[in-house]
C-alpha cells in the first residue's frame, strides 16, 4: 500500500508504526512485518528527499535572491 499511497506522507508513517506493533505479535507474519517496515521506511525517505528537492529548487527561483548565493 505504501508504494501507491507513499505520495502522501501519512501512509508511510502508518504503516512504519503498524509495521513495528506488528513484529511483536506474530512470530509467523514476523517476515511480512519487516518487509513492511523496509518499503514504508524507504517510501518515506523518497517523499522526504523529494520535498527537499522541491523546496531548495523554489527558493533557487526566486527573483530576489542570486543563484550564486546557494553555491
Amino acid at each position: 500500500m505504501s508504494i501507491f499511497a507513499g505520495w502522501t506522507f501519512f501512509a508511510p508513517i502508518a504503516g512504519l508504526i503498524t509495521g513495528i506493533l506488528a513484529i511483536g505479535r506474530e512470530p509467523h507474519s514476523r517476515t511480512m512485518a519487516i518487509w513492511g517496515i523496509v518499503l514504508n521506511a524507504v517510501m518515506l525517505a523518497g517523499s522526504i528527499i523529494i520535498a527537499l528537492i522541491a523546496v531548495i529548487a523554489g527558493i533557487a527561483a526566486l527573483p530576489f535572491l542570486p543563484f550564486a548565493f546557494f553555491w
